[in-house]
């Protein structure tokens, strides 16, 4: 079956709701969880299901993303018929750059029929969301079923259904509609209190797919959400729901396209045992490290001083030094030092920033490169940080790369 799938990313999207993260970067680029890429999940869910053929689609700023394919990711045999190849658009198909999901297959259909053999099955995935799931059960459900497409679900309570794109199912689980972020969303046959959010994963029959696609191309139909999943569910064509973490096995996916839910998928990683572990050496997430020297905490305090290198429930990459700075419930990226009496709390730091003596942080996003003078303060006041950096209605502070004070 591994060798009868390929698998496309879609990785061009920009990412509005993340900015200013994405200011520089496409959003499956984005840093996450210290020392990865958002795309390394969807990428190390795939190698870790022995899936080898994959495509990934980028578009939009997409350099950062494509220097770390080719760094971290350049290690397959392509002798062995192996590769992850970055296609950027190219106006194939006219004048026009990839317009929506399905319209990025779409222009790129003409890979698969230079594939040897010949795929009888595309697994289309996200680049930007964080999850471990192994495909081999969702890609046997759809062999089993042969269905067009399987799209893959999970199980949200009822009052979030207005987050997602929600699945509305008959009682074996065919998809008979869908309904776009819904206030009145249609919950699971017997679960009054569940609704089935797709998580913008799919498994379709290549034949088929080749077939729907073409048919939306020529009426203007460029997503799958929006557009295609919805008709196909019109014309009743076999649209099945595969329900992620319906075995009783933990299900962690995330889908971090707003501020709030990148912070809160950070956070998900610093307590005692995360349902999303980092550490599990059956699966383990792939990424390009650079060579940086081990963590390092400076000054211990003594008795009678607070001057003290200290980081509590957090994650600390290589390079950084905690010289005298306090961190509680923070997510380092490499090379991050904080200097004596600062204090950052639940804040995310990124790569090369310094934060200055006496500053405090507080639920704060810091993109890379940024120098936070001694003394600032930011999460404390929200009007104050608002006439600079980006704030959510969470109280979430954002700021951005390259930022000068």
């Amino acid at each position: 079956m591994h060798k009868d799938t390929v698998v496309m990313i879609l990785a061009g999207g920009k990412g509005e709701r993340l900015w200013p993260l994405t200011r520089d970067r496409a959003k499956p680029a984005v840093p996450f969880g210290g020392i990865y890429r958002i795309i390394d999940f969807s990428l190390s869910n795939a190698m870790n299901s022995g899936l080898r053929r994959i495509f990934v689609l980028t578009q939009y700023k997409s350099i950062s993303l494509t220097r770390h394919l080719r760094r971290g990711w350049d290690h397959l045999s392509y002798a062995l018929g192996e590769f992850i190849e970055n296609v950027p658009a190219q106006q194939r198909l006219g004048e026009v750059w990839y317009r929506g999901t399905a319209d990025a297959i779409w222009q790129n259909i003409y890979l698969l029929d230079q594939l040897k053999p010949r795929p009888r099955y595309v697994l289309v995935l996200s680049g930007d969301h964080v999850y471990q799931m192994d495909y081999t059960g969702l890609l046997a459900y759809h062999e089993a079923a042969g269905c067009g497409v399987t799209v893959c679900a999970q199980e949200k309570p009822v009052e979030e259904a207005s987050e997602f794109g929600v699945l509305q199912v008959d009682d074996a689980f065919r998809v008979r509609g869908f309904q776009e972020k819904p206030e009145r969303p249609d919950t699971i046959p017997g679960k009054p209190d569940r609704v089935l959010a797709s998580m913008g994963v799919y498994v379709f029959s290549t034949d088929f797919m080749i077939e729907r696609l073409s048919e939306g191309a020529e009426r203007d139909m460029f997503d799958f959400g929006q557009d295609l999943l919805p008709g196909m569910t019109e014309r009743r064509d076999d649209v099945r729901a595969y329900v992620f973490g319906g075995d009783g096995a933990p299900g962690y996916w995330r889908d971090v396209g707003t501020v709030g839910a990148y912070w809160a998928a950070n956070m998900d990683l610093v307590g005692p045992t995360p349902e999303l572990n980092l550490y599990d050496r059956e699966w383990p997430i792939h990424t390009y490290q650079g060579r940086f020297p081990p963590a390092k905490f400076l000054h211990d305090g003594g008795e009678e001083s607070d001057r003290m290198g200290v980081a509590v429930d957090s994650i600390v990459s290589t390079g950084c030094i905690i010289s005298g700075g306090r961190i509680q419930r923070c997510v380092l990226s490499p090379r991050v030092r904080t200097n004596s009496y600062s204090y950052s709390f639940e804040s995310i730091l990124m790569e090369d920033v310094d934060v200055g003596r006496y500053a405090k942080l507080r639920r704060v996003i810091v993109d890379k490169g940024v120098r936070i003078p001694p003394k600032t303060q930011i999460g404390y006041d929200p009007e104050e940080d608002a006439q600079r950096f980006t704030i959510t209605d969470s109280g979430i502070v954002v700021v951005p790369k390259g930022f000068t004070f």
